[in-house]
């Protein structure tokens, strides 16, 4: 094609093939609305078998961070469903619904579907659909092998309710064919729980299950479903969210030969590594693959390094090709005496082990009589380290200190920051680098900053959806909400003391706060107010307010 004697080109004059991959970027309801009525060459690309097979009938729209729709525009959906889906539906494989459209969308006969996503679902909703609809059972019963289950939460991560461990008993008895099954980790913003321990045990199985996925509140919970229910289970993906003191009653001792794929995942800090986490993996005789993200807290002790992991876990694993890992230790002392390691030292254990590019870094923190963040009354002291694997490859960064040596994280959106001492205007410029796609930033830390000229350079963080700054100084609030200072285009939600945003704000009054705090979209506070004057037109695009709670 020479394009430089041609000046009346247009997308009709592409080849199909780049015509097909542009497509196959946009959102397929939207594609299938706006573009299938343009020519009969348009309408064959289309309904190609390979693009229509995997239909999506959804929207996502982010009205906050946490208040997302999913539906389709009225005319949009009645289009789809009165005059596309009679003509494709019997080539659809792969569906995804939400709970406004399903019972318009079901109301054909999907003989190829093998794969359902049901999405933003309420639990009583879906949990009376299971029960009491006909066609979605059905359609479970006979030919879904892999379904993926996403229950609308709030922002406080929180347990649901019996209807969310009903609703998994449900799909594991209707799904005879069932493969893999994602429960509630679809979108990584959700964060909550299930507890599926008490659940009976002969109601509570799978033969067929191969892949899992799952959020669960506790570690009996983890170890509930290892215990033989599911026996063809080869892929577990698991987040816990809390690992603490429990019942010993579950099996944590019989081989798991048939595990290949292990990811371990919890946010709360584990105070029993030894006596949990290795046992369990010990378990995993023929893993291929483990990925872990801890949190561990010990006192007196030593830190986690290559050479424990090897000795404590690895070398139990003689199938293991692939170690992921994002390990944070934290070592209360009750003196200042200790010898604080070296990152080069800790970093040192890995070489020889075959673990690949390992990162480390190591944080002295002496306590405070304010410092309640952790119950060790005595604790004169904290030592942290954390150990990654390079890439990093994981969503999350937690608890990054002032000891943090910079490196590349295209992966992560979610950040925590937390020391005692100060963070400065510099070294958030550091953090703008190296997490360039940071959409959810949550700052711990009480210290005013000593650097109090801020450079000329602007900082920005491009993509920040919620900024998290209950436990922050009043000094990161004028960091980031001046504009100044910060830039945060996409900014929609902050959470913050009231009597910070009241003195960062003046009373609501002071302009170089306002172009953001115009901008925000919810609002989340430890505790409830009655609404100053000047309030509502400062915050003139509010569209909600709730109380804020850390759960982790």
């Amino acid at each position: 094609m020479n394009i430089s004697n041609n000046n009346n080109l247009n997308i009709f004059d592409l080849p199909d093939e780049i015509l097909f991959i542009i497509v196959k970027k946009l959102n397929i309801s939207d594609v299938i609305y706006s573009l299938m009525d343009i020519n009969e060459r348009f309408v064959q690309l289309l309904f190609d078998p390979f693009y229509i097979q995997n239909l999506n009938i959804t929207l996502m729209t982010m009205k906050s961070f946490y208040q997302r729709t999913f539906s389709l525009h009225e005319q949009v959906l009645s289009n789809i469903c009165e005059n596309i889906l009679p003509k494709i539906h019997d080539q659809v494989k792969q569906l995804v619904i939400e709970q406004h459209s399903m019972k318009r969308i079901l109301t054909h006969n999907y003989s190829q579907l093998y794969s359902l996503s049901l999405v933003n679902f309420k639990e009583e909703i879906l949990f009376r659909y299971l029960a009491d609809y006909t066609t979605l059972p059905t359609l479970l019963i006979r030919q879904i092998t892999h379904i993926n289950i996403d229950i609308q939460s709030d922002e406080i991560p929180k347990l649901f309710s019996e209807f969310s461990s009903d609703i998994f008993l449900l799909i594991l008895s209707l799904c005879r064919r069932l493969i893999k099954l994602n429960f509630c980790q679809v979108f990584s913003y959700r964060n909550s729980f299930i507890s599926i321990y008490n659940l009976p045990k002969t109601s509570c199985t799978c033969s067929t299950l191969i892949e899992l996925k799952i959020n669960v509140a506790s570690f009996n919970d983890c170890l509930y479903l290892l215990d033989g229910r599911f026996d063809s289970l080869s892929k577990l993906t698991i987040n816990v969210r809390n690992i603490e003191y429990e019942r010993k009653e579950i099996n944590n001792k019989t081989k798991l030969p048939k595990l290949k794929y292990f990811s371990l995942t919890s946010f709360s800090f584990i105070h029993h590594f030894d006596e949990y986490i290795i046992p369990l993996l010990r378990r995993m005789i023929n893993l291929e693959e483990l990925l872990l993200f801890l949190s561990v807290i010990r006192t007196d002790s030593t830190f986690i390094d290559g050479t424990e992991l090897y000795d404590e876990v690895l070398v139990h694993m003689s199938q293991l090709n692939k170690f992921i890992f994002s390990v944070n230790t934290s070592v209360f002392i009750e003196n200042n005496e200790m010898d604080v390691p070296l990152s080069e030292d800790i970093q040192n254990s890995f070489i020889g082990r075959e673990y690949g590019q390992v990162s480390s870094c190591v944080h002295f923190e002496p306590r405070t009589p304010k410092d309640t963040s952790i119950d060790f009354v005595e604790a004169k002291a904290v030592i942290k380290s954390h150990i990654y694997s390079l890439p990093y490859q994981f969503e999350s960064f937690l608890h990054l200190n002032n000891s943090f040596q910079g490196g590349m994280f295209v992966n992560v959106r979610y950040l925590t920051m937390t020391d005692s001492f100060p963070f400065e205007h510099e070294f958030f410029k550091t953090i703008s680098d190296c997490f360039p796609f940071l959409k959810s930033l949550t700052i711990s830390n009480l210290k005013p900053q000593k650097n109090k000229q801020h450079s000329s350079t602007l900082i920005s963080f491009p993509h920040l959806n919620i900024l998290n700054l209950v436990n922050a100084h009043d000094d990161y609030a004028e960091q980031f909400l001046v504009d100044t200072n910060t830039h945060l285009p996409c900014l929609l939600d902050l959470c913050i003391t009231y009597e910070s945003l009241e003195i960062i704000t003046n009373n609501f009054t002071n302009d170089a706060t306002r172009p953001y705090c115009s901008k925000l979209k919810g609002l989340h506070m430890h505790k409830p107010f009655v609404r100053p004057k000047h309030f509502d037109e400062y915050f003139c695009l509010l569209l909600h307010m709730s109380k804020f709670r850390d759960e982790f």
